[in-house]
């Protein structure tokens, strides 16, 4: 197994089981207290990754871009529930191995070395930053530190949507019509002929038609325009706040005797 730097690029790469059977993307990893090597996975599953479980690391090895775990698919899948926010206890970590089938003893674990030893059978003065028979003369300090990310999810959708809408439009426009208007004319040489042309007395109509103009409406669809929708992307900033443990170490002198 890798060491720490190493183990980090696992991070968001796919987890398989023996079979090669996909179990999920790896989210983070949790290391053993004893040799400060990967022993957890802690990996998305079910649908849409929004479940998380933990996986041993015990005998994992590199396949391509995927990292294979020696456990079944559906082990992970009925693996105990573990809060992630949290470190795991002991009593925690032991219920998980007993899961999976994995020795475990109260000194530890069987960690992700590749050699599969029980820690049981490590130096005995390995520490384990508890007082204790075991425990050598140093003690590690660890923190917490904040990593922060952004996923993407859906806001919302927009969509164009076509609809008819009615208006009242009024027009003036102009309209002609013949109207009859009488004239008189004196007889002259030059209309006697067509004045004196029939009877000299006699009954008679003569007719004139008459025209005029009426509105006429055509209505006609018009393309006026084309619409569409767009995408652009704008970058806003969030502020997050979270509490974060870190652990202190002081040095208890004892009494001094005079």
């Amino acid at each position: 197994m890798p060491d720490m730097t190493s183990a980090y690029e696992w991070e968001g790469r796919m987890l398989k089981d023996r079979d090669g059977e996909k179990i999920g993307k790896i989210d983070a990893l949790y290391l053993d207290q004893q040799t400060d090597r990967p022993e957890w996975a802690l990996v998305n599953t079910g649908l849409f990754g929004k479940k998380s479980s933990f996986v041993p690391l015990a005998g994992a090895r590199s396949e391509g871009d995927d990292l294979l775990a020696e456990v079944e698919a559906g082990q992970v899948k009925d693996a105990p529930k573990m809060d992630p926010e949290e470190e795991l206890s002991e009593q925690q970590e032991a219920e998980l191995f007993r899961h999976y089938g994995i020795d475990y003893t109260m000194e530890g674990s069987v960690t992700a070395t590749g050699e599969g030893q029980a820690s049981g059978d490590r130096d005995a003065t390995v520490g384990r930053d508890t007082s204790g028979p075991t425990t050598d003369e140093a003690m590690t300090r660890s923190e917490e530190e904040l990593r922060v990310g952004t996923s993407e999810r859906e806001r919302g959708r927009a969509r164009l949507r076509k609809y008819v809408v009615t208006e009242h439009v009024q027009q003036t426009v102009p309209v002609r019509r013949e109207e009859v208007r009488v004239e008189r004319e004196p007889i002259t040489d030059a209309n006697v002929d067509q004045a004196t042309d029939g009877p000299a007395i006699s009954e008679e109509e003569h007719e004139v038609v008459l025209h005029e103009e009426e509105v006429v409406i055509e209505k006609r669809a018009v393309p006026k325009e084309r619409v569409r929708l767009d995408k652009e992307t704008v970058v806003d900033e969030q502020t997050v706040s979270e509490e974060l443990r870190k652990e202190q170490i002081e040095a208890d002198a004892g009494e001094t005797r005079p």
